[in-house]
């Protein structure tokens, strides 16, 4: 989804569910709260009964959309879940979880995964005291995130003004301006607790 230009608050009515692709903004203004019909002319008219193939489509849809990727991203994910021991499904939900931007994202140090993208992307970010400017860079538990000197006093990062709790497999401390993976999530853990990563797998299996 690397060229979608449109509104995201449509992806969400899209979806029927709160993506949060605007970070934490949709916990105060969501136009989906107001517009809960699908988007579109006739969004408000759909009543259509889905084929299985089309449940399992709008699963794979709502990973691909909250880790804003495009399909050949996202297929790439998969592939790479599918060569790793364990279930696929949820070695996808841990890779989608692990990216850096994700990453950044849920330790406050940034308002949504696109501006995260966006400020790794410049350079703004240190992964174990070395610059990255991979946003889908993995990283793993003992690895140290580092807002660079630059940012460190930025009050449009919600983590300085003291707004973020972050989920249990990441810390944060304030005073040294730096972040660690303390764990592997679980899914419940993840912004894809909602999704069926099953339905994923039989999707693509086909």
């Amino acid at each position: 989804m690397g060229r979608y230009l449109g509104s995201v608050c449509k992806l969400c009515r899209r979806e029927g569910a709160k993506l949060v692709l605007k970070g934490r903004r949709c916990t105060t203004k969501c136009p989906i709260d107001k517009k809960s019909k699908k988007p579109g002319q006739h969004g408000a008219n759909m009543r259509i009964k889905l084929s299985e193939y089309a449940v399992r489509l709008r699963e794979k849809q709502k990973a691909k959309r909250i880790a804003y990727l495009n399909e050949n991203q996202f297929y790439h994910y998969f592939l790479k879940a599918t060569a790793m021991k364990g279930l696929a499904g949820l070695n996808l939900i841990k890779l989608l979880s692990m990216r850096l931007d994700n990453v950044v994202y849920l330790m406050g140090l940034a308002p949504s995964r696109m501006a995260a993208r966006q400020l790794i992307t410049h350079g703004h970010f240190q992964v174990n005291d070395k610059r990255s400017t991979l946003p889908g860079r993995i990283v793993a538990v003992g690895d140290k995130i580092k807002i660079a000197a630059g940012m460190a006093d930025n009050q449009h990062i919600p983590a300085i003004q003291g707004e973020v709790s972050s989920p249990g497999w990441l810390s944060y401390d304030k005073n040294s301006k730096t972040g660690s993976v303390v764990a592997e999530p679980s899914k419940e853990q993840t912004p894809y607790a909602g999704v069926n990563e099953q339905f994923i797998v039989e999707l693509y299996s086909k």
